[in-house]
Formats: structure tokens, sequence, C-alpha cells
């Protein structure tokens, strides 16, 4: 490529990357509370520290916290910190994350994973800028920029009433949403010659790139671990390769017919002579249910959500249009 689009490890000219950066530079000169939404693999954190390195923060510490990679017993004493004795096992005091945030950037991945109880906390400390240890009686100040990220819908979760109302206005002052791979396909090219790149210099393969008909068959899948799953695929193929083009036939061998599929888009109907009007409608529903059941990486819930029907209807018409209940692989 003649000219990559790199934003503090950010790859991509797509428009909506693009306008992306543009929010970033915006945002990162304030202390505003910011929402980063987007499927797993996006990109949230990279996009959570691109604003950390850009604002007046960034000599000092940016501190993530993963919500659902804590146990919920152990969440609270991550955040806040303990004194010594103030449980079982407690043989000294410990600073928490949001102490150690303290003039930095405090990132709280996955934030939909955190108890009412825990978010009722949580929205003290962004109220009042201070909180005391488990089992201290001591008042600490605290300054920190907060960025939450989440891979899920928080305003079904305020319906289902699992996730506080007042927490979520507090979060979203300024919402930045991450597209799917599948919505901004322009970036595959880019960021696959961005990771050939990294593994050449670090001496894991000497491939000079993908054919033509690779890089085809990447730009038609749908990518549901978008980048972070584009990513595992380029460093897998390129290791096993070492040197040479990527061709399409690699990609086949590597990762199975049936995990990189040639579907032909929802909105190419082609209308065939001969066939009746309800074969053909079968078809294209046939095609409608591959379409999403691929989005949804084969998970048939959310698949059906997708498709905004019963997962046991979904599953019907799997059946009904003699689709498999389980993908080969």
């Amino acid at each position: 490529m003649s000219q990559i689009y790199q934003f503090h490890n950010i790859i991509g000219k797509s428009e909506k990357i693009l306008e992306i950066f543009e929010i970033i530079e915006k945002v990162a000169k304030t202390d505003s509370t910011i929402l980063i939404t987007g499927e797993t693999g996006t990109g949230k954190e990279l996009i959570a520290k691109a604003i950390h390195k850009c604002s007046p923060r960034k000599d000092r510490p940016f501190v993530p916290i993963n919500c659902a990679a804590i146990p919920e017993q152990l969440l609270e004493s991550e955040f806040f910190g303990y004194e010594k004795g103030a449980f079982t096992g407690a043989m000294r005091s410990r600073m928490g994350r949001i102490e150690f945030s303290n003039h930095g950037t405090l990132f709280l991945d996955e934030i939909s994973s955190m108890s009412l109880e825990l978010q009722a906390k949580l929205l003290r400390v962004i109220q009042e800028q201070e909180f005391e240890r488990i089992g201290g009686l001591k008042t600490i100040k605290v300054d920190f920029r907060l960025i939450s990220a989440t891979n899920q819908d928080l305003k079904e979760k305020i319906k289902e009433g699992t996730f506080r109302e007042d927490l979520f206005y507090r979060l979203n002052v300024i919402p930045i949403n991450v597209p799917p791979l599948r919505e901004r396909k322009s970036d595959i090219p880019i960021l696959v010659n961005h990771f050939l790149k990294e593994l050449r210099e670090h001496n894991k393969t000497s491939v000079r790139g993908f054919s033509d008909k690779a890089m085809e068959r990447l730009m038609q899948y749908h990518w549901p671990g978008n980048v972070r799953e584009l990513k595992n695929l380029v460093e897998r193929l390129s290791v096993l390769k070492q040197q040479g083009i990527i061709e399409l036939h690699d990609i086949s061998s590597s990762m199975g017919i049936s995990v990189i599929p040639q579907m032909k888009p929802l909105v190419d109907i082609n209308i065939k002579k001969g066939m009746s009007f309800r074969t053909q409608v079968a078809e294209f529903e046939r095609r409608l249910l591959l379409e999403a059941l691929e989005q949804a990486s084969w998970v048939k819930e959310k698949a059906a959500k997708l498709l905004k029907l019963k997962r046991t209807t979904l599953i019907e018409k799997m059946k009904r249009r003699e689709i498999p209940l389980q993908m080969s692989r």
C-alpha cells in the first residue's frame, strides 16, 4: 500500500474510521466521560488508549479493568483497594485501580458485567470524586478521566433492570461507536499489510502479501470476530506459509471452506427463469438465514436476535431449508 492511515495503532482509511480519528482529537483535550460501544474485537481499548495518549493526562497512568474477567467477589477490592485486616487474607493494605488512576485515565471494559451494587458505588465515585478503601474510614479524593466500553446495548440492559439508568447517563456524555469490520471492508487490505509488516519485523515470517483471489475471499467474509479475528488469521497463515504469497488454497486449507464461504450479498437478487415464485422466496429465505448465522458465528440465539425471531422459530426454519444446526468444520 502506498499510504497507511494510522492513528495511535488504529489502522484504517474508511470514512467511519477517519470520523473516529477526528472525534479522538476533539475529545482528548477535555475531561469528558466517554462510552465506547462496539462488537468484540473492534478495538475499543485501542481507542481508549489513543484518547489517553492525546490528552493532557498522557504522562499519567492508563489503568484498564476488564469487568467481565474479574470474579464479582473480587471486583470491588480491585476497584477500591482495602485496608489491612479488612477481611480474611488481607495481610496488608492495598491500593485499588481507582486510586492508582489518580490524575490519569481509568478504562472500564465490559462495564455491562458489573453488578447493580457495584454500579451504585461507582456512580458515587463519579459524582463525588472520592471513595473509601474496603475496611477503611479515610475518604480518598481522586481526579481521573473515565472511559468505559461495552459490546452490549446498555439501553436494553436498563429495560431488563440490570443496568442503572442514572449511571448510563453519567457514562454516555460522549458516545463513540466503533463499526464492525464488515462495515469497513475497505480497511481490510490496509490492516492485512500492517499485520504482515509487524510479523516480518518480529522475524515470524517472510510472507510478502496475499494474492488477489485470497484478498477477495477475505473481503467476502463477515468477520464476526472483527479485527482481532483478521489479525489472528493473518498470523496463522503467515506462520504456516513462511514465505512468498498467500494464495486462496492456503486460506481454504488453513480454515476450512465452511469458515469463509463465498456468499452472495443478500441484495443481489437473481431472478431465475423457470423457477416459481415460491421456490425463489424459499431460496432467498435460506440465504437470509445463512447470512444471519454467519454474522452471529453460528450462535443461534444471536442469529435469531438479528432476525427478530424466536430461537425455536429459527431452528424450525433451518430444518425446513435443510440448513445444518451446527456449522461443519
